[in-house]
């Protein structure tokens, strides 16, 4: 075989790998009634159930946190993140989270908050949150 045909395979084995290793981390979207279903990760987009409580005493846990949200399909669920309460939280107007369900619960890994801006009216500011759990 010549050298170019052999560095060629080298190149495609490489490309699929990177390809495959991807894939395999990623998660994907879905909803609260898929989180139940699933033991991966998965990110699930949605808003703020304003009419019931957050929860968040740093006296007591700083590291605890928790709030209902309704998922893009009206399905509410109580979100546990184990992490501080994200700055202007109720201001945001959708939220993405990353995580699993444990129970009855999500535990989110991450935060992410869509939040209006407020120096334009026509931008979205957004903020991630990781939780203390993924970082270590």
């Amino acid at each position: 075989m010549k050298k170019s045909s052999i560095l060629g395979i080298i190149v495609i084995a490489v490309a699929i790998a990177v390809i495959i290793s991807t894939y395999s981390t990623s998660s994907t979207y879905g909803s609260f009634t898929d989180a139940k279903k699933s033991t991966e990760e998965l990110h699930i987009v949605g808003h703020l159930n304003k009419g019931k409580e957050l929860y968040y005493e740093p006296t007591k846990d700083a590291n605890y946190f928790s709030f209902y949200m309704l998922d893009n399909k009206g399905e509410e669920c109580k979100v546990v993140f184990t992490g501080t309460k994200p700055q202007d939280f109720e201001r945001s107007e959708q939220i993405v989270l990353t995580g699993q369900m444990r129970g009855k619960e999500f535990h989110a890994s991450k935060i992410l908050m869509k939040c209006p801006s407020k120096y334009t009216q026509d931008k979205i500011e957004t903020t991630e949150y990781k939780s203390k759990q993924a970082s270590l």
